[in-house]
């Protein structure tokens, strides 16, 4: 099964911009941690992951009666904070959980992803 993992807040961790050098350097190695876990996983497989600008450049994108609207900004403030995604392949959530456990105590949300025959 394929999931979703939205890195959506600070949690635990002092925001980035107020992290001295050493502490941003140890957060990053947790990254690295999380790429070396995945891949040592049997059954895992790390398919994307890439970190997030800042809120300032969000754009939400709505449809209503044909017409498009755009605006600047994230689309809830729950998500103003969102840092990055990975998508993932594994077998279950509880090896997702345990494999997360590996980065930085942020605020996470695990959406599973739904296969969608075209």
């Amino acid at each position: 099964m394929k999931y979703l993992v939205l890195l959506i807040g600070d949690g635990a961790e002092k925001p980035w911009s107020e992290q001295t050098d050493e502490e941003q350097g140890a957060a990053m190695a947790k990254f690295g941690a999380f790429d070396v876990a995945c891949a040592e996983r049997d059954g895992v497989r790390l398919l994307a992951g890439e970190a997030l600008s800042g809120p300032r450049d969000a754009t939400v994108m709505r449809t209503t009666g044909g017409k498009v609207e755009l605006t600047d900004g994230p689309y809830a403030e729950v998500i103003e904070g969102m840092g990055g995604f990975y998508l993932l392949e594994a077998p279950d959530l509880d090896v997702v959980v345990e494999l997360l456990q590996v980065l930085p105590p942020y605020d996470i949300q695990i959406h599973p992803t739904v296969d969608v025959e075209l």
